[in-house]
């Protein structure tokens, strides 16, 4: 899994693994657009306007926590 962000565009992007050839972008809402094979895999989300997406209530940080052993790493957004 990747998370891009690009500040140009206020664009962030979480990949689960490479688009294939008939991957169809799927516009949840205006802030939200879902890439999916016809088979239903996901490849990625993308979050347009992410500064407000991914900060709104953790200061500017990314927490990623692993549920199975309760590690967790924190990465600052700012």
């Amino acid at each position: 899994m990747q998370f891009t962000y690009d500040p140009r565009y206020n664009i962030a992007y979480i990949r689960f693994q490479e688009k294939g050839p008939e991957v169809e972008a799927i516009r949840v809402s205006d802030e939200l657009v879902v890439d999916i094979a016809p088979d239903g895999t996901i490849y990625g989300i993308e979050l347009l306007n992410a500064n407000e997406q991914v900060r709104r209530d953790d200061a500017g940080e990314l927490i990623v926590i692993n549920e199975a052993t309760g590690k967790r790493f924190e990465l600052s957004l700012t």
